[in-house]
């Protein structure tokens, strides 16, 4: 088969983690796999700023929003959810209709957002039987209890038993062992391949740009703040100013006092003997990247509160984060898969403090990365301006070691797989058996 094409559906309901990491999934097939057409569909706000490798064209669907709360609304149409989704159903379908692809690379959801992409299974199963469907998934989803219960409640066994040849998990087993601790029933555990976790490409911008950009001397500190797409991101970078604010206030009143002394004092810059003493006075620069879904109002706010700090900058998006990454000492982030593993590929300490609803995703995750020491986890209920900005100037004093038996071959994986399901199509799916649980039946297929 000299062309193939490749339609491919991003999960777009909260921030911008989905879509990244399947541009980069679509960027590396394209350069690796010749004759490889991608067609992307995605409602994302923000799939415009990316640049688009050659070979990769996209449609936009109507925006969808998740709530705090898990609810779907329509983001900007006024519109009712069930017509906006019937909608981007439709445009799904025709877009499957007239692409005719080869292979469909579904993230997340088996049957889309709201089950809409159930037309365009039964199309693709009806008219294209031999289109291959893959469903890709990050490493956790959710908390075993509320993923099995969902998984059940919207048939996705039995959609995926009957419609599905792969799921490949964007992951290490070692870490999280999905199809054990979410009990796939054996008929859908056959179909899974772990492929390690993403590590995306360095981009444009470098370590040395981005410091040039801030005005920052090669002995400079930065610390990135980062909460993602922002839009639940108020939280963190408002503890984390706060307890910045607090610390270079009280150096100031530390070094304008002639009797002041680091013996006994309350201030912040007393936290550790350890602790280099300009950085234990806040003397170091930190970039604030509030995200594109932070609302204006909240970014704002969020300004004026950092003009009584020093050294501090503001950037709302970025397509090139791994440059920040690379330039920086240490991140304060949230715990989502595209960002911690991009921290961990550039081998940083974070300092992460985890969403914890609507789903509890970023916490486990968190747990099990902090639980290996590749991370320093600090639990948001618990995390204090004074807590977080001592946390993260004991990291900066410590020396930043790269992290230990961590996978990054998933882009490599996840082609290998793709490549032989197309090119090899009549293989088997039943090559191995991964671990399962005895006690769960496949009585859920029925």
């Amino acid at each position: 088969m000299n062309a193939t094409r490749m339609l491919v559906y991003s999960h777009d309901a909260f921030g911008l983690g989905n879509l990244r990491r399947m541009l980069a999934i679509c960027e590396h097939l394209l350069s690796c796999w010749p004759g490889l057409s991608v067609l992307l569909v995605s409602g994302s706000p923000m799939i415009h700023e990316f640049r688009l490798a050659k070979g990769l064209d996209y449609i936009k669907l109507p925006c969808l929003n998740r709530g705090p709360s898990g609810a779907l609304s329509a983001k900007y149409l006024g519109t009712s959810i069930d017509e906006t989704v019937a909608l981007r159903s439709q445009l799904i379908q025709s877009a499957a209709a007239h692409f005719k692809p080869h292979l469909l690379l579904i993230d997340k959801k088996p049957t889309g957002l709201q089950g809409e992409l159930k037309a365009t299974l039964h199309y693709l199963k009806t008219n294209l039987p031999h289109s291959k469907c893959v469903l890709l998934l990050r490493d956790i989803l959710d908390t075993p209890k509320k993923t099995i219960k969902e998984w059940c409640q919207y048939g996705y066994y039995r959609t995926i038993q009957s419609a599905y040849d792969r799921i490949l998990v964007v992951g290490m087993q070692s870490v999280f062992d999905l199809v054990q601790t979410y009990r796939l029933p054996l008929p859908v555990a056959y179909k899974v391949r772990y492929c390690g976790y993403i590590r995306k490409p360095t981009g444009l911008c470098n370590r040395v740009k981005v410091r040039l950009q801030l005005g920052l001397t090669p002995t400079d500190r930065l610390v990135l703040v980062t909460p993602g797409g922002g839009e639940d991101g108020y939280s963190l970078i408002h503890t984390y100013l706060t307890g910045l604010k607090s610390l270079q206030s009280s150096a100031v009143s530390t070094d304008c006092s002639s009797n002041s002394s680091l013996e006994g004092s309350a201030n912040p810059s007393a936290i550790s003997p350890t602790i280099s003493p300009t950085i234990s006075k806040g003397r170091f620069h930190s970039l604030i990247l509030c995200g594109p879904e932070m609302p204006a109002e909240q970014c704002q706010g969020l300004q004026q509160l950092a003009a009584d700090c020093t050294n501090v900058s503001f950037n709302s998006f970025t397509n090139e984060l791994f440059g920040y990454l690379q330039a920086s000492d240490i991140v304060v982030s949230m715990g989502g898969y595209n960002t911690l593993t991009e921290i961990l590929t550039a081998r940083k300490r974070a300092v992460v403090l985890p969403r914890v609803k609507p789903s509890q995703e970023q916490l486990i995750r968190s747990t099990r990365f902090a639980q290996k020491r590749w991370i320093t986890l600090l639990s948001p209920k618990r995390a204090t301006p004074t807590l977080l900005i001592e946390t993260v100037l004991t990291q900066l004093s410590n020396p930043s070691l790269p992290p230990e038996g961590l996978d990054f071959n998933g882009l490599s994986q996840v082609y290998s797989h793709l490549r032989e399901l197309v090119m090899h199509p009549q293989q088997p799916a039943f090559r191995r058996i991964p671990a399962v649980s005895p006690t769960w039946k496949s009585v859920l297929l029925a």
